[in-house]
């Protein structure tokens, strides 16, 4: 398949003097991808500029090539060159353009928490309306022909456009996906054409890649300043802190606002009460009021839960529908899973809870249920803002009652170093550095009465060491452990 160039740059980009007949048979941003005919990105990133990549993308016979305007002139007779002040949206936005079809809704949700677990609900409760319906993000995409692993939240814009367009072409027509800070700022998203979005809640995170706080916020309102059409519509959680700097970015931008929660008028929570691990509550809605079970642990469930039905509402689903929905909630891999019981009965619990705001919720979200202790087994990551690791280790050492430091991905750094940083915030910790011998060791201390929750990886299915990820699933380590048997990844 070849699109003319013409085509894909519409009005982003001023054609080439005698570019008219150019036809582009793919894209890619890595010139080892490159095959004659294709469209090469030379974005710059923050290690390297793909610039420098130039030459090699010429070699292997690009017919064109897009750059920021720093970008040196290629030689004469050389592949089309395509300056812009953003490379990165541009190409985005070709990324699309060359793709073409996407589900007929689409919509996108930020935040520091939640992501998964709303964009999976939203999905769930499309399915129980008879739509056919999908959602990508950190767990993969997840539709009707299964579930495929994704190395970002975020795909890059060829990956991401690809995958829309295969999805429409197996007759989804509604897609719910994660808009990560990254993604964002990277431009990954233009192009989508997005119906609605959500927004969870904003805390410490990714300040390895954001300079400040401030920027990362920015990053991520993106989505609602300048993603969304003017008219569409924004769910927001009421009930944080920065709820309110939300909405008016997105009335200033001429967005619908729908808000949920106690502080919600879209979907207002009136009451909840905890009901075996699951929840109560009483929801008012335009429609009145209604009495549901929600099926999930914690009040971070109900947060994601309002949002989610508030996507589908705004989507033009009904009401009715969409908040009874609720009731047949599963949650996502690796949040609050509860994975297996161990032999005295202690429910063992996974969630991918990395932050210091997560790992305190998910931690809250089990303490009423503990009747002797709570055990936590959990680390930090390699390569990533150091800031969140005492913040962590404070947390588990005030919440839980036997906390056990180990490595969650060390990446390039040194393990024992990342657990010395968290274990300075947490005295009382048990510092083990191999996972699956702490998931082991916590097991095999249960009680009756006690609960176990592995923090940091949830779903992820290998560790990052080194330069390499070694197969790791802390699922199976749970599993092996309660079995009595040896893992190994």
């Amino acid at each position: 398949m070849s699109v003319l160039l013409s085509r894909l740059l519409a009005d982003d980009a001023a054609l080439p003097r005698g570019a008219e007949d150019a036809a582009i048979s793919g894209l890619t941003a890595d010139s080892r991808q490159v095959k004659p005919g294709f469209l090469f990105a030379a974005l710059p990133g923050t290690k390297v500029d793909g610039a420098e990549f130039i030459p090699q993308a010429i070699k292997a016979g690009a017919a064109a090539v897009i750059a920021g305007t720093s970008a040196a002139s290629v030689p004469q007779a050389s592949p089309i060159l395509i300056k812009a002040e953003n490379p990165h949206q541009l190409f985005a936005r070709i990324a699309s353009r060359f793709a073409g079809s996407q589900p007929d809704i689409v919509v996108a949700v930020t935040g520091t928490n939640g992501k998964t677990s709303v964009a999976a609900f939203v999905r769930q409760i499309w399915q129980s309306m008879g739509f056919r319906a999908a959602s990508i993000g950190t767990v993969g995409i997840v539709g009707p022909a299964g579930e495929e692993y994704l190395a970002h939240t975020t795909p890059d814009p060829v990956k991401l456009h690809h995958t829309l367009a295969g999805l429409a072409l197996d007759h989804v027509t509604h897609l719910a996906m994660e808009a990560s800070s990254h993604g964002l700022a990277q431009f990954r998203l233009d192009g989508v054409r997005l119906a609605a979005a959500g927004f969870t809640n904003l805390t410490r995170d990714h300040l390895d890649y954001h300079a400040t706080f401030e920027d990362y916020f920015a990053a991520k309102m993106r989505l609602f300043s300048e993603l969304l059409p003017e008219g569409a519509t924004a769910v927001i959680n009421a009930d944080t802190d920065i709820a309110k700097d939300v909405v008016a970015r997105a009335k200033a931008h001429g967005l619908t606002i729908f808000t949920v929660g106690e502080k919600g008028s879209g979907i207002k929570l009136v009451s909840s009460q905890r009901d075996g691990f699951g929840q109560r509550l009483v929801l008012a809605t335009a429609s009145g009021q209604h009495e549901i079970y929600l099926p999930l642990v914690g009040d971070f469930q109900v947060s994601n839960a309002l949002v989610a039905a508030g996507l589908v509402i705004a989507t033009g689903g009904e009401e009715v529908l969409a908040v009874h929905a609720l009731e047949s909630l599963k949650g996502a891999k690796g949040r609050l899973d509860l994975v297996a019981h161990s032999e005295k009965g202690a429910p063992i619990f996974v969630d991918y809870a990395h932050t210091p705001d997560a790992l305190e919720k998910a931690v809250l979200a089990l303490k009423p249920y503990v009747k002797r202790k709570l055990a936590v087994v959990f680390g930090a990551g390699g390569d990533r803002d150091k800031g969140k690791r005492p913040q962590m280790g404070a947390i588990v050492a005030r919440l839980a009652d036997i906390p056990y430091v180990t490595d969650d991905n060390p990446r390039s750094e040194d393990p024992a170093v990342i657990r010395a940083e968290v274990m300075a915030a947490c005295p009382g910790g048990i510092d083990i550095g191999d996972r699956a011998l702490a998931i082991r060791t916590a097991v095999d201390a249960l009680e009756e009465g006690d609960i176990l929750l592995v923090a940091g990886k949830g779903h992820e299915p290998g560790q990052a060491i080194g330069g390499k990820v070694l197969p790791f699933s802390d699922h199976d380590a749970v599993r092996a452990a309660v079995a009595q048997e040896d893992y190994h990844g």
